[in-house]
């Protein structure tokens, strides 16, 4: 007797357990990366009756394979299965871009693409957001999506940003003046995508090594504002973009993401931010 037949003759208690089983672990192969895995357990909860939740998650994984024709079709199914879903109709736009420039296959998503957790916690003074400018095709941007690691290379008085092995844009000016002298001077930095269209990329940067000699500069005064901000842990992978609940499991430091448009707030950093400080050891 095959998983699904044995499904069917389960009671309803019993195919809920089962239902709740599979998507837990659709879940954890899609924290983990393994977007095949991911896409063969939520269709094996097809099978056991349409979903839009699983429709969602599914069309998420296809398009991390690479496979943006598909993942269409799921998220055109999701949304026909509940008009009002927001994830399904953003991702159907944004596609619709995408699938002009890169067509119906683009590169699968490396291993290890996903930034770790922690960066995504906002904290006073370590992080601050970014726009990236100077973006590639949208063929390219097909590549990347919300939760992907950025990594950020000085050249000359620019700050590049590197995702997917890939170049993904340039660090806005006005953020990117005071990380380089930053930088230059032994800081350490990562960051992650928030959130992305086809003209618009959104980044999350966070200070991770502060070199002695930037004793009492912080690399985004008055940038970060007091928050509640929970990362996005594996609960709110079934609503990918919905609202944190209060009753999410306790944060696990090192697990993966792989949706942050709605999870970190669409405050960008300030102006103030990147004001010129005066270093105390200058002075007189």
């Amino acid at each position: 007797m095959t998983f699904s037949e044995t499904e069917a003759n389960t009671s309803p208690a019993a195919a809920t357990r089962i239902k709740r089983t599979l998507a837990e672990q659709a879940i954890a192969s899609a924290a983990a990366g393994k977007w095949s895995e991911a896409a063969d357990t939520n269709r094996r909860l097809l099978e056991m009756g349409p979903e839009a939740d699983t429709e969602n998650r599914l069309a998420k994984a296809l398009w991390e394979l690479g496979e943006l024709g598909s993942a269409r079709e799921h998220y055109q199914a999701a949304l026909a299965l509940d008009p009002t879903n927001r994830i399904a109709e953003r991702n159907i736009d944004r596609l619709r871009t995408l699938l002009v420039a890169a067509g119906e296959k683009t590169v699968p998503a490396q291993d290890g693409s996903k930034a770790p957790v922690r960066i995504f916690v906002e904290e006073t003074g370590k992080t601050g957001f970014a726009h990236l400018i100077d973006l590639p095709d949208a063929k390219k941007l097909a590549q990347v999506n919300p939760g992907d690691s950025v990594e950020m290379t000085p050249e000359g008085n620019r700050l590049i940003a590197f995702s997917n092995g890939m170049r993904i844009g340039v660090v806005e000016p006005r953020v990117a003046a005071r990380l380089l002298k930053l930088i230059a001077e032994g800081n350490k930095y990562l960051a992650g995508v928030t959130s992305l269209g086809a003209q618009d990329v959104r980044i999350i940067i966070r200070e991770i090594y502060q070199d002695p000699r930037n004793y009492g500069k912080v690399s985004f005064p008055t940038a970060a504002k007091s928050t509640d901000l929970r990362p996005y842990t594996k609960g709110t992978l079934l609503r990918e973009d919905e609202e944190i609940e209060e009753d999410l499991e306790d944060d696990i430091e090192d697990e993966e993401i792989t949706d942050l448009d709605r999870v970190l707030p669409p405050e960008d950093t300030t102006d103030e931010a990147f004001i010129e400080e005066t270093d105390e050891n200058d002075e007189p």
